[in-house]
Formats: C-alpha cells, sequence, structure tokens
C-alpha cells in the first residue's frame, strides 16, 4: 500500500478463466486529481472502472481507496461503502423517470442514510443549484434536456460527499456544446478538491483533466510508445 489516495497494485481482472481485461495494473492517482482514461473499445477501461467502484473485484491484486482496502470487503460492507464514498456518472444518465430532478438527488442520502432526513431536500437544492439546474427541480427527467440530465445526475452522484468520483462516458449522449460544458463542470469540481476519475473516448478530454491514462490490451501504456 502507498500513501496515494487511489492505488492498484498489481490488479488482474480474469474472466472465463483465460481473458484478462487488466493484466497485472498498478496506478497511484492523488487526492484532488482529474484523471481521464482512454483507449479502444475493449481496452479494460469499463473493468478499471467497476473495480475501483467495488461493482466488480480483482481475480488479484490490491486495490485501496482513500484507506480502505476495497478488494477486501465483505458484500455488505462494500454495498455501504460504495452509497457512501463512490459517486458514479453514467453515460444514460440513469435517472429514475417517475422522480422529480430533486427527487433523483435525494435518493442516495435516502439509501445510505447518510444525512439527517430533514436536511436531506435542502442539500439536494444546494447541489442543483451548484450544478446550475435549480429551476428544473421539480421537473421529470423526460422533460429536460440531455445536458440538464446530466447535471442533475452529478449532482446525485455528489449527494453523500462521495471520497471520489467516477464518471463512465459522461460526454456519449451529449451534443457537442453540451459534452464541452459537461467537461467544463468536472474540471470546476476538481478545482475544489473533487478527485475525479473519468472514461471516456471524447479527445477534448485532455484540455480539462490534470492527467490522461492510456490503456491498450488491459494495461496501462505511455502513448509516445504505441505505433502510429
Amino acid at each position: 500500500m502507498t500513501n496515494s489516495f487511489i492505488s492498484l497494485a498489481g490488479v488482474t481482472r480474469t474472466y472465463a478463466g483465460t481473458f484478462n481485461a487488466l493484466a497485472n495494473v498498478d496506478l497511484t492517482i492523488d487526492k484532488g486529481e482529474f484523471v481521464a482514461v482512454v483507449g479502444r473499445s475493449g481496452s479494460g477501461k469499463s473493468t478499471l472502472l467497476n473495480l475501483l467502484s467495488g461493482i466488480d473485484r480483482p481475480t488479484s491484486g490490491e486495490i485501496h481507496v482513500a484507506g480502505t482496502a476495497v478488494h477486501a470487503l465483505s458484500e455488505g460492507n462494500m454495498s455501504r461503502w460504495r452509497g457512501r464514498q463512490v459517486g458514479i456518472v453514467f453515460q444514460f444518465f440513469q435517472l429514475l423517470p417517475t422522480l422529480s430532478a430533486i427527487e433523483n438527488v435525494m435518493l442516495p442520502m435516502d439509501f445510505a442514510n447518510r444525512w439527517r432526513s430533514r436536511d436531506r431536500k435542502a442539500r439536494a437544492s444546494q447541489l442543483l443549484e451548484k450544478l446550475g439546474v435549480a429551476d428544473h427541480a421539480h421537473k421529470l427527467p423526460a422533460s429536460m434536456s440531455g445536458g440538464e440530465q446530466q447535471r442533475v445526475a452529478i449532482a446525485r452522484a455528489l449527494a453523500n460527499e462521495p471520497h471520489v468520483l467516477l464518471a463512465d462516458e459522461p460526454t456519449g449522449n451529449l451534443d457537442s456544446r453540451s459534452a464541452s460544458s459537461m467537461l467544463e463542470v468536472l474540471a470546476a469540481l476538481r478545482h475544489e478538491g473533487q478527485t475525479i476519475v473519468m472514461v471516456t473516448h471524447d479527445l477534448r478530454a485532455q484540455q480539462y483533466a490534470s492527467r490522461l491514462i492510456t490503456m491498450v490490451d488491459g494495461r496501462i501504456v505511455d502513448p509516445s510508445q504505441l505505433e502510429q
């Protein structure tokens, strides 16, 4: 284990006994970094994100996040840890269609019992204000644009003050203007001290992230060494 905020040591994830989605990956991420993970489909990006969130477990190796040995958590402890310490932003928003924006943001607080019940609505309102969508607090997702829904989704991911924000292709379902705006939002969160790991195909990410990581065939590589 290192003193880094996030560390992976010798992490391998094997499927069907033969296919290495990740192969002996070592990685350290400092608190407050905004790391963009890029690479072709099948390179291991999503597997890396799933392991960091505890959705999946490594076949071998160790994963530490903010002092927690994630690879060693029991299923019950993993679920509680994820609910309180990890915020996840998805490409297709994953907002519940029958809940308003503010109700969607309150949902993680209810599940994790993170805040006093009487304080949750006020916190959700503050987050929607922070993300610039306070005017949509009582709208259903279907009545909002893609960019507005993604901002609500980020507010929801921040609801429990997570140690790390994980974003899985957060601009992949947005138009160019909304995508640039979303990257600006993430960069602003990073400057406030939020640690962010984002998987993306969006080449504009390198303009906003503090570090770019390239993956090929389950390994982290130096882009300068790739064949042209």
